[in-house]
């Protein structure tokens, strides 16, 4: 239930930022949607070990970002322009970094599940 609830908040917060300009906010943006993947798992897999879930955010980030290689989420993006904010449009390698960053806060923040024993 908290990891969804994470996952609104980080939706929100990723719209208000992609409404700014520059490439702090970028970056912010990309740190936010790997935090975002990493909330998304939780809710898919809450016993899940944080640093596996934030590796497992981190690769589908870097499948993303390295699938804008191929030009297939800019056709995508053509159709329906939406799919930008899930997509992108176009590779950046320090983009990897950012997603690096938020998976990594991501598990961080994240409170150890607790196993009954």
């Amino acid at each position: 239930m908290l990891a969804a609830l994470a996952a609104a908040g980080l939706v929100a917060l990723g719209l208000l930022v992609s409404r700014l300009d520059g490439p702090l906010a970028d970056k912010v943006g990309d740190v936010l949607y790997a935090a975002l993947v990493y909330a998304l798992l939780v809710v898919v897999a809450p016993r899940a070990r944080r640093w596996a879930v934030a590796a497992v955010a981190f690769g589908v980030c870097a499948l993303v970002e390295l699938a804008q290689l191929t030009g297939i989420p800019a056709a995508a993006v053509a159709a329906v322009p939406a799919a930008r904010y899930v997509l992108g449009t176009t590779f950046v390698a320090l983009d990897l970094v950012a997603y690096a960053v938020g998976a990594a806060l991501a598990a961080f923040v994240r409170r150890p599940p607790v196993v009954p024993g």
